[in-house]
């Protein structure tokens, strides 16, 4: 049997809202599809202000010139996140700061970032890694000390809650990726959400290729005008009707994907106590949407065994990425492996399992068991 380490789920309307929007002969951004998405987004999970986009990346990119970030900025990250988040910043010349993460969650470790804040620092851009929410109540305390922007990186975490808040609520802006290893998928789309009413005008005319086109839209004027810097950040409304499809059924899919969480869990739990390897810890304060699994193994040869001997048995593991301060381009901005060596020793260790909506309902018992055999051979 083949286990993918990940797999899109098509979800009940797709074909039909897909055919819809074709048919409608209208097929840019914001458009009904777009515009039934984003009220649904609101109503869901309270978000305030939602703009489509064609990717996660987008978003960050957007939110970015929202943000106002410019030549010589300094942007806090952590370094285990993908490369869309940093290269977001340095696209418009900011220079990267890469903090270290912590153990329990992969997340920014909110200690270390008051000791990396300088005058020239800009932004805190916080990832929620697989889902689980960064503590952004903490870093939004840090950010009003300092006068800084926080724009929080959900691309993993639509659905997920913290201390009873939706993740992406709480930061002044927030971005969202619906790629197609993502929870909800539109094969590429994202969202930015913005928090600070007094940007959402011009998050507009960002959107919007720095035009007011939207007020012409509106009926308020005849023409439109070039009124600021902006690009192409609207999606497909044929996307968007994909998406809706899939966000119609959070609920639903939410509940297939707990099922796998729940049985890896057991299955990792008797080698976690005895400090063989270690998943990922949440508090109370966590609600999860459930994206992803990942387990910690004690050496780096021992994820590695372990993964090889599930590509034996055609079940496909993924180990992640380099962290960003030791990737080439993070030892151009002048960084080195020993910078931050836990995130350094972490990245080396980490193994994400195979992790897709349906999974449960077909693999989940042959995934488990070719993985209690391969845990078995390395400690036993």
């Amino acid at each position: 049997m083949l286990i993918p380490f990940n797999k899109v789920y098509h979800s009940k309307n797709e074909e039909k809202y897909v055919l819809e929007s074709l048919r409608s002969g209208k097929h840019c951004g914001n458009h009904q599809f777009c515009s039934k998405v984003v009220q649904l987004m609101k109503e869901k999970h309270d978000f305030n202000e939602v703009f489509l986009v064609p990717s996660g990346t987008a978003a960050l990119e957007m939110g970015a010139v929202l943000a106002g970030i410019e030549p010589g900025d300094e942007v806090i990250i952590p370094s285990y996140t993908f490369s869309s988040t940093v290269n977001a910043v340095i696209l418009f010349g900011a220079i990267p700061v890469f903090c270290e993460i912590q153990k329990e969650t992969m997340n920014i470790d909110v200690t270390k970032i008051e000791a990396l804040i300088t005058q020239k620092t800009k932004m805190i851009l916080p990832i929620d890694y697989a889902g689980v929410s960064c503590e952004i109540d903490k870093i939004m305390t840090i950010a009003k000390k300092h006068n800084l922007i926080v724009m929080q990186d959900c691309a993993q975490s639509y659905g997920s809650y913290y201390k009873g808040k939706a993740c992406g609520t709480q930061a002044h802006l927030a971005t969202f990726s619906f790629h197609e290893t993502k929870n909800f998928n539109a094969g590429e789309g994202g969202a930015l959400v913005v928090n600070k009413e007094e940007w959402y005008e011009r998050a507009h005319f960002i959107q919007e290729k720095g035009t007011d086109r939207r007020l012409v839209l509106k009926g308020v004027k005849s023409k439109y005008s070039w009124v600021d810097k902006g690009s192409s950040y609207l999606l497909s409304d044929i996307l968007a009707a994909m998406l809706l499809s899939q966000l119609e059924e959070e609920d639903k899919m939410k509940n297939l994907r707990s099922n796998i969480t729940e049985a890896y869990t057991s299955l990792f739990s008797g080698y976690e106590e005895n400090d063989k390897l270690s998943t990922f810890k949440i508090s109370k304060n966590h609600e999860l949407n459930h994206h992803a699994f990942w387990v910690i193994f004690d050496t780096k040869e021992n994820a590695e065994v372990f993964m090889a001997g599930l590509r034996e048995k055609t079940i496909y593991a993924y180990i992640g990425y380099i962290p960003l301060h030791s990737a080439p381009k993070g030892l151009e901005y002048g960084y080195s492996k020993n910078d931050l060596p836990l995130t350094e020793d972490l990245g080396n260790r980490i193994v994400r399992l195979p992790f897709y909506t349906e999974l449960g309902e077909n693999g989940l018992d042959y995934c488990t068991e070719e993985m209690r055999k391969q845990l078995e051979k390395i400690y036993n």
